[in-house]
C-alpha cells in the first residue's frame, strides 16, 4: 500500500511491510515500475513479439495460397479443342470419321484423350471444333459426355461447333486453318456464359498425352505472359518435324519458326537446362518443339484475332511466329509422354508401345483415369487361347488363337489357329448372329472377324474389315 506524508514523501508498502524510506517523483516511480515490469514480464513481451511476427506470417501465407487457389481455379478457363482437318495423312482410316473420332489403345477414341485431361484438370468448359466426317465423332462425344448420361460436368459444358456458313461474304468460307475456325465463333467468347472466363485453352484433338492442364494455365498466370505455349525438348531426329522456339535465360520466347529446315534448324538450337533439363539431357535435346497446346488471356487472343491479325489462319505458322515480337509469350516444358497421333507409322507405333513392360504410357490411372463412351460389352470370352504382351479389348471371342504383341480392339471374333503378331485391330462396331455368320459362310462370302488359320503380322486392320482363309484382300504392312 502508499501512504503520503506531510512533507509529501511517498512511501511504498510492498506485501504489507513499509519500504525503507526511499523518495520517488510520480516520473520515477513509473519508470522503475516500468523496469520491474520489464524484469518481471519481459519473457512474455518476447512471446507476444513472437506471437504478433507468427500471425503477420500466417496472414501472408493465407494471402499466398488465395493467390495460388485464384490461379488454379479452372471456373475462370475455357478449353477449344480443334478437331483437325481432313486427316490425308491417317487415311483409310479418316474415310468416313475425324481424327479425333480414330480408335487408340483397343477400346478409346483419340477425343478421349484432351476431353479426359480437362476433366481430371477441373476444366469443364469445353468447346469442339469440327469440320471434316463428324458424323462418328459426334456420335461418340454425345455418348460419352452428355450431361444426362455420361460424365457429369457439373455447371459446366461440353458443345460441339461444326464448321458452318453464315450470311455475308465472309461466312461463305469453311475454317481455313486453327486460327480461322476460333475466330468464326470467337463471339462465343463473350456470350454471358464466357463473362468470367480469363484464359482460354487451345488444344488438339489428335495427340495422346495425359496432363494437368491447370499446372499449365497456373505456370501461365504466375508469369504474366500474355500466351504461354507447351513444349518438348528435341532431339535432331525429329525437330524440323515440329514448330520450334528462340528462348532467353528466363523462358520467353524471342522467335518461333514452323517446321525449320537446313541452317534455319541449326539456328534454333537453345541450352534447353534453362527449361530444367539436365546438362546430359539437354546436349541430346538441344531444340524446344511446340505442341501445339496453347493458353492464352482471353483478351489477348480476340486481340490477336480480331484486330492484330484478322487474316492469319494458323496458329502455329502465322498467329505465333508474328506474336512473338510484340507479345510477352512464354514457354512452358512438359517433358513426359506426348505423341502426335497424324499419320498411318505414329498410330501404328503408339498402339503397340501401349504393350510394352512398362509402357511409356498407359490409359490404366486410378487417379488420372482415361473416359470413353459406356458400351456396356460383356467381358472378353477366351476359349483354348495363348496372350503374350497384348491388349485385348471387352466384347471379344478369341477361339483357339495366338495373339502376341498386338492390340486387339472391342467385338474382335478372331477364329481358331490364328497366330496375330505386332498388329492393330481395332474391333467392329456391331456383332453379326451365329445366323447371319452361317448365312455369309454358306454364301462363300466372309463374316466380320478373322477367319481360319489365318496369320499376321505388323498389320493395321480397318474396323469391320472381313478377313480369313477365303478372302485375298491384302494387308498394310511396314
Amino acid at each position: 500500500m502508499a501512504a503520503l506524508s506531510t512533507n509529501s514523501q511517498v512511501s511504498l508498502s510492498v506485501a504489507g511491510r513499509l519500504s525503507n524510506g526511499m523518495d520517488f517523483c510520480k516520473g520515477e516511480f513509473i519508470r522503475m515500475k516500468q523496469l520491474k515490469m520489464k524484469r518481471k514480464f519481459g519473457c512474455k513481451q518476447n512471446k507476444l513479439t513472437v506471437r504478433m511476427s507468427l500471425t503477420a506470417d500466417l496472414a501472408s501465407e493465407a494471402k499466398f495460397r488465395d493467390l495460388e487457389l485464384q490461379r488454379r481455379d479452372p471456373s475462370s478457363v475455357l478449353a477449344v479443342i480443334l478437331g483437325g482437318g481432313a486427316g490425308t495423312r491417317l487415311f483409310p482410316l479418316t474415310k468416313r470419321r475425324a481424327k479425333p473420332a480414330v480408335p487408340i489403345g483397343g477400346a478409346y477414341r483419340l477425343i478421349d484423350v484432351p476431353m479426359s485431361n480437362c476433366i481430371n484438370s477441373g476444366i469443364n468448359k469445353v468447346y469442339i471444333l469440327t469440320q471434316f466426317n463428324s458424323a462418328s465423332l459426334n456420335r461418340h462425344l454425345a455418348r460419352a459426355y452428355n450431361l444426362g448420361i455420361g460424365v457429369n460436368f457439373g455447371d459446366g459444358y461440353v458443345e460441339v461447333l461444326a464448321a458452318t456458313k453464315t450470311p455475308g461474304e465472309e461466312g461463305k468460307r469453311w475454317f481455313q486453318g486453327t486460327a480461322d475456325a476460333v475466330r468464326q465463333f470467337d463471339w462465343l467468347f463473350e456470350d454471358p456464359r464466357s463473362r468470367e472466363i480469363e484464359d482460354v485453352v487451345i488444344l488438339s484433338g489428335d495427340h495422346l498425352y495425359r496432363m494437368d492442364y491447370m499446372d499449365f494455365v497456373q505456370s501461365h498466370r504466375k508469369s504474366g505472359a500474355d500466351i504461354t505455349i507447351s513444349c518438348l525438348p528435341m532431339d535432331n531426329s525429329r525437330a524440323s518435324d515440329f514448330g520450334l522456339m528462340k528462348i532467353d535465360s528466363k523462358g520467353r520466347v524471342l522467335f518461333f519458326s514452323e517446321k525449320p529446315k537446313g541452317d534455319d534448324l541449326k539456328a534454333l538450337a537453345v541450352d534447353t537446362t534453362v527449361l530444367g533439363l539436365s546438362k546430359e539431357e539437354a546436349a541430346k535435346k538441344p531444340y524446344i518443339a511446340s505442341m501445339g497446346v496453347y493458353v492464352f488471356k482471353k483478351e489477348i487472343l480476340l486481340n490477336l484475332l480480331r484486330w492484330r491479325f484478322p487474316t492469319a489462319n494458323d496458329f502455329g505458322s502465322e498467329v505465333i511466329p508474328a506474336s512473338a515480337q510484340e507479345f510477352f509469350i512464354k514457354a512452358y516444358l512438359f517433358n513426359d509422354y506426348w505423341e502426335d497421333i497424324g499419320t498411318i507409322r505414329s498410330f501404328f507405333e503408339a498402339n503397340l508401345a501401349l504393350t510394352a513392360h512398362p509402357p511409356r504410357f498407359s490409359f490404366y490411372d486410378a487417379n488420372k483415369p482415361m473416359y470413353t463412351s459406356k458400351r456396356n460389352l460383356p467381358p472378353t470370352k477366351i476359349d483354348r487361347s495363348k496372350v503374350v504382351d497384348s491388349i485385348i479389348s471387352h466384347g471379344s471371342f478369341l477361339d483357339n488363337c495366338f495373339i502376341e504383341h498386338s492390340v486387339v480392339g472391342i467385338r474382335s471374333r478372331i477364329s481358331p489357329d490364328v497366330h496375330l503378331k505386332d498388329t492393330v485391330m481395332l474391333g467392329a462396331d456391331f456383332y453379326e448372329t451365329d445366323a447371319e455368320r452361317a448365312s455369309l459362310l454358306s454364301e462363300g462370302r466372309v463374316p466380320v472377324g478373322i477367319g481360319e488359320s489365318t496369320n499376321i503380322k505388323e498389320y493395321k486392320r480397318l474396323t469391320d474389315l472381313r478377313k480369313g482363309s477365303t478372302s485375298d484382300q491384302a494387308s498394310l504392312s511396314f
